[in-house]
């Protein structure tokens, strides 16, 4: 099962998956927020009864060596962080800031993130941290400290010319906001699309060529399209078929 993306229920999909046989997972569940039937729910209970079976049938198809992220809202991430407690090795909570235009709440402070978990199972986990270095904020500073350095406890510190490390918090507007055309944005083959350039730090921080990436709730299919350009092994699932004719016609091409 690799370089394919079947129609078909997360459950029937994680069943026929070989035991630790995944690299890296991105994993785009459904939010409970009633943007479409798929994600909708009679209930929070229902809702997390449905997440942990997921989360529970996905683990061992991870490798020791392997790890995983998973998007949703805050709330919904602080039970899934409960749930996952001795289960895998947590890394981070990563705030993503979507920077996504008004919000106009007058009762709570406005929205403007979503949670990314970052897992891994053991603590033999595969990290490039180089391959996703991000531009020093300091631009005057840093080509300043180029040639002479900045003095840091009595040693010269030089910066490192591809960026600084990482940070938890990540700058990324979303897909409906940089796939605007005049100003306005366009209608969209799948209601919540992930941007790509965020789906390639993933990629690249946390699996090599020829690894094995696992999209479960596939969608707009981004994390097998990035999968497949950075040389990774990719497979994924998605009962949607029309979400599969219309936002991975690159994909129908290669199954």
């Amino acid at each position: 099962m690799q370089d394919k993306i079947y129609i078909c229920d997360v459950f029937e999909f994680l069943a026929n998956l070989k035991d630790e046989s995944v690299e890296l997972a991105i994993i785009d569940p459904p939010y409970n927020l009633s943007v479409a039937e798929w994600d909708t729910f009679k209930s929070e209970a229902e809702f997390l009864e449905f997440s942990f079976s997921w989360m529970e049938a996905f683990l061992p198809k991870l490798k020791k060596s392997g790890s995983f992220y998973i998007f949703n809202t805050p709330f919904n991430a602080a039970n899934f962080v409960a749930f996952l407690q001795g289960k895998a090795e947590f890394l981070n909570w990563i705030v993503w800031h979507k920077k996504d235009g008004f919000s106009a709440c007058k009762r709570r402070f406005n929205n403007a993130q979503e949670a990314i978990l970052f897992y891994a199972k053991s603590k033999k986990y595969l990290f490039d941290c180089e391959s996703v270095r991000v531009p020093y904020e300091s631009v005057e500073r840093m080509e300043h400290a180029k040639t002479k350095g900045i003095l840091k406890n009595g040693k010269r510190w030089f910066p490192n010319p591809n960026g600084k490390l990482c940070t938890d918090v990540w700058e990324f507007a979303s897909t409906r906001h940089t796939n605007k055309v005049g100003g306005k944005t366009q209608k969209q083959n799948h209601p919540t699309p992930k941007p790509k350039a965020m789906i390639e730090r993933m990629v690249k921080a946390s699996s090599r060529e020829g690894d094995l990436v696992l999209d479960l709730f596939s969608g707009s299919g981004v994390v097998c399209e990035v999968a497949f350009e950075l040389g990774r092994k990719f497979v994924g699932c998605e009962m949607n078929e029309k979400y599969i004719k219309e936002s991975l016609k690159w994909a129908l091409k290669r199954i």
